[in-house]
């Protein structure tokens, strides 16, 4: 079996970037069919770059939002993304505290509820990876933090386009809710490139703004586990995003330029999908354990539900 593992990793990677859209509508391979190829492919194949898989996901995912900047307007994307970006401030800290104070009761170890509440709160793996460090959280305590939260994405991404439809949430609606309840940003822009244009500039817009809780998170964690040695992970793409909207606002960029940046973005996100897809194990499941799991599917299904009551109750 490992002896065609290679090839029919380069041939998936492959497929995925495939420009089949241009000659044929509709025939290209979306952001869920590509986590699932992904998801497939790791069931019977250990990776076989598992350090490029890695490293490429990661700056791929970050080149890609850049990239998707250039096909935002800066003055319309605030105006739309206010409301989304408010609920932000109160879901980030309610999840943090009641996750804590959950894994507390649960018995849960204390570093191990800390970051699956930090992924929950802000961007998934992205917050994890960024406050483990400073946590000094150790291999078991990230590794199991990471798989859970993964996982969780992953369903995401399949169920929440479904779910948006079933309630005819608008474009400004689904994008908002689907920033503020999914986890990583891949799985957002993924589902809200999924529902529409217009959901995908919002989701990736405001899951942009909450990422940026990164920073004093981790000054917060600095203080609640004492430790002010530790380095801080500031996540620079998300002002290199900013500054693609401003430049495609601004500045008198050829249509034809922005497009085909937008266009190979999101043609990057397909390829970053199947690459974290391909990189999920049986280990790293069966590692999470049942509490842990019970943690962050209970902290999901409150960020979830809340959200989508308050995005369907003041946004059109």
């Amino acid at each position: 079996m490992q002896q065609i593992a290679k090839p029919l990793y380069i041939i998936l990677c492959v497929m995925t970037i495939l420009p089949l859209d241009l000659i044929w509508p509709g025939a290209a391979v979306t952001p869920a069919y590509a986590l699932f190829l992904g998801l497939f492919y790791a069931m019977f194949f250990q990776c076989p770059y598992p350090k490029f898989n890695k490293k490429t996901s990661k700056y791929l995912l970050q080149a890609s939002v850049v990239g998707l900047g250039f096909g935002m307007n800066v003055t319309e994307a605030l105006k739309s993304g206010s409301e989304g970006m408010l609920f932000t401030v109160v879901s980030v800290i309610g999840v943090m505290i009641f996750g804590v104070m959950l894994g507390y009761w649960m018995a849960i170890n204390r570093k191990t509820a800390y970051l699956i509440s930090s992924g929950t709160a802000i961007c998934g793996g992205s917050a994890i990876a960024a406050v483990g460090p400073v946590l000094k959280a150790n291999e078991n305590e990230m590794a199991v933090s990471l798989g859970v939260i993964f996982v969780l994405n992953a369903i995401a991404l399949f169920i929440f386009p479904p779910l948006g439809r079933m309630f005819e949430m608008s474009q400004a609606q689904f994008g908002t809710w689907a920033a503020i309840a999914i986890h990583d940003t891949s799985s957002v822009v993924g589902a809200g490139e999924a529902y529409g244009t217009e959901a995908l500039q919002l989701a990736t817009l405001i899951k942009l703004t909450r990422a940026l809780w990164i920073i004093p998170l981790a000054l917060v964690t600095m203080v609640v586990f004492r430790d002010k040695s530790s380095k801080i992970t500031i996540p620079w793409f998300i002002f290199l995003f900013i500054l693609a909207m401003v430049a495609n606002t601004y500045l008198p960029l050829p249509a034809a330029l922005t497009s085909t940046l937008v266009y190979l973005s999101k043609k990057g996100l397909v390829l970053t999908l199947f690459l974290i897809g391909a990189s999920l194990s049986l280990n790293t499941v069966k590692a999470v354990g049942l509490k842990p799991f019970i943690l962050a599917v209970s902290l999901w299904i409150i960020i979830g539900v809340s959200s989508f009551f308050v995005v369907m109750a003041t946004i059109d």
